[in-house]
């Protein structure tokens, strides 16, 4: 039988880069997002690609920190912050940072007390940031963040042009 952590790490590791039920991989579909389209806003939409990663790199770090022990927030950039203009090199960074955020949190994970997982957080519940919940469900949180903005990644990449 799996513990917490190996079944939280087999969840965030399917939805990154393995073979999802419901479709590709996170890694796989922001691989294959030119820079371009990652900041190519079409009309009526609130956010291109490049700020929707943004804010899910935000998340996995305040997710993160809060695995530490750290009370609850926005992340330290901002819920939504604006991703700027188009660049190449901005774009690979951020792709980049959001793996690595990932493989930190993975560490996090492993590394959690077992005993603690079932524990409350040292938040006061707040629906909209998520808070007051047991430390599993942060994580579970987060990898459901993780496939709900995958999708929509994957979707606008499809309206403005980009690999389908």
């Amino acid at each position: 039988m799996k513990t917490i952590p190996q079944k939280l790490q087999a969840s965030l590791h399917s939805v990154l880069a393995h073979d999802p039920w419901y479709g590709p991989a996170t890694y796989d579909i922001i691989d294959n997002i030119s820079f371009e389209a990652a900041y190519e806003k079409p009309p009526d939409s609130v956010h291109n690609i490049a700020g929707i990663l943004l804010h899910m790199l935000g998340w996995t770090q305040e997710v993160s920190a809060r695995m530490g022990g750290q009370k609850a927030g926005d992340p330290a950039g901002g819920d939504w912050p604006n991703p700027g203009a188009p660049d190449e090199h901005k774009w690979k960074q951020l792709v980049a940072d959001f793996k690595l955020a990932n493989v930190n949190l993975d560490r996090i994970i492993a590394d959690f007390p077992n005993d603690n997982w079932n524990a409350p957080t040292n938040d006061e519940r707040q629906r909209e940031l998520g808070t007051g919940v047991s430390y599993e469900a942060i994580i579970e949180g987060l990898i459901q963040h993780h496939i709900y903005h995958s999708g929509q990644i994957a979707l606008l990449n499809r309206i403005v042009g980009g690999l389908t």
